[in-house]
């Protein structure tokens, strides 16, 4: 499985993490209900829960992980978008520094 999740962080950039890591903690959440076995756990359960419907990838992650979860497994998919500074300079707030 090389599916990733996407986020976009405030500074506007994508950020992608492993659906793998997502589906392998859920399953180890739920071994207990398959004899202590994630693997069955992954094969039998989330898999086919994360194949059916989309959204209880995004609910897991976000109800049961944490960003730090994924340390060592992000991966930045995109930049931020460069600033329109002619905009910024017509219609941003001014001000004064010293």
């Amino acid at each position: 499985m090389h599916k990733y999740l996407t986020v976009q962080t405030p500074d506007g950039a994508t950020w992608g993490v492993p659906v793998e890591l997502i589906a392998r903690n859920r399953a180890a959440h739920y071994a207990r209900e398959f004899d202590g076995d994630i693997d069955r756990s992954l094969a039998e359960d989330t898999l086919p829960l994360f194949e059916e419907a989309e959204y209880e990838i995004v609910d897991w992650a976000a109800n049961q992980m944490d960003w730090k979860d994924f340390d060592g497994h992000k991966v930045k998919l995109a930049d931020p978008p460069e600033p329109d500074f002619q905009e910024a300079w017509r219609s941003g707030p001014m001000g004064f520094a010293e």
